[in-house]
């Protein structure tokens, strides 16, 4: 339980954490236009996905848009469903699409697990999103979210931008790339982000964040379920009381 105070005491500590709260703002938008500002990377590698109206090129999943944000949704080839955190996030995803696109943006998720598979899933879902599947290429390997047994086993797996143990690995990792297509069909890399980077896209913990109880968390999303398995927890809950 947190001090009780008079409203004199609490508009005081409030007026501390508001003027903390301008410089986290601040600080972000320094980042923003540092994000902006970062150099690009020509892609020249050609990418061929498989989708359910049949393939496409990376070229092509910009759907007739100049910017396009790929979603790495950890779904690999064998596995039964999605990660549960990657499918917290995308559930945010299809509100958001007609604003993105409106803005010159497309938004495309794209798993390791064939396309069949993640139709399956998505319907399983109600998403409504582009989902695309990288199994025929080497999409996610390239972009460091996706390793093989034979990575795992080593001491090291390039994540996040650095070496990590590869004991602290996976099959498949979450991420977030972005790229530009220009006038001539030219193809850049502009950024990536991993591990933690994707929260902000979470609209449900921005929210949570000013919550009484917060994030109330144990460790990072521990309270996360797929959204249709919720009340099957709930019911796991009542009958271990």
């Amino acid at each position: 339980m947190n001090q009780i105070v008079s409203r004199e005491v609490w508009l005081e500590a409030r007026r501390e954490l508001l003027a903390k709260e301008k410089e986290a703002t601040h600080l972000r938008d320094r980042i923003n236009a540092e994000r902006l500002a970062l150099p690009w990377v020509k892609v020249d590698k050609d990418y061929v996905f498989d989708t359910p109206t049949g393939k496409k090129s990376l070229a092509e999943l910009f759907d007739g848009r100049s910017q396009l944000i790929v979603y790495h949704f950890m779904l690999g080839p064998n596995w039964e469903a999605g990660c549960p955190g990657c499918s917290f996030l995308a559930d945010h995803f299809d509100g958001a699409l007609p604003h993105l696109n409106h803005h010159d943006v497309t938004l495309v998720a794209v798993a390791r697990a064939p396309i069949e598979k993640i139709e399956a899933y998505k319907k399983r879902m109600g998403w409504k999103f582009p989902w695309v599947s990288s199994f025929a290429n080497d999409f996610n390997f390239d972009y460091h979210v996706s390793f093989t047994p034979e990575q795992l086993a080593g001491e090291k797996v390039f994540y996040n931008f650095s070496a990590m143990d590869a004991k602290n690995g996976h099959d498949e990792l979450p991420g977030l790339s972005a790229f530009y297509k220009d006038e001539a069909g030219n193809i850049f890399h502009t950024y990536s982000s991993y591990a933690r980077g994707g929260e902000e896209m979470i609209g449900t913990l921005m929210i949570l964040d000013n919550a009484p109880k917060g994030r109330n968390e144990g460790s990072t999303m521990d309270f996360v379920r797929r959204h249709d398995e919720y009340e099957e927890a709930l019911k796991a809950q009542s009958s271990c009381h």
